[in-house]
């Protein structure tokens, strides 16, 4: 299965200088991912993704976090 993602153009460019030649964006992903802790990644992804409606996942997160408490 594909699936599309959207990045930043200075993002991508990093990923680029970084990937080998003839590995894929997808084999790269897995390598810079197996590499490193949870926490680690996170902490480096921070900033790096642009949420389309921000407010809109934070209210859906939150009704879920809720729902569960009271479950």
């Amino acid at each position: 299965m594909v699936k599309t993602i959207t990045i930043k153009t200075e993002v991508y460019e990093k990923l680029r200088k970084v990937k080998m030649p003839k590995e894929s964006f997808s084999e790269l992903f897995e390598r810079l991912l197996e590499s490193m802790s949870p926490v680690v990644m996170m902490k480096r992804m921070r900033g790096s993704v642009v949420w389309k409606d921000k407010e809109k996942l934070l209210a859906d997160i939150r009704a879920k976090r809720a729902g569960r408490r009271f479950a």
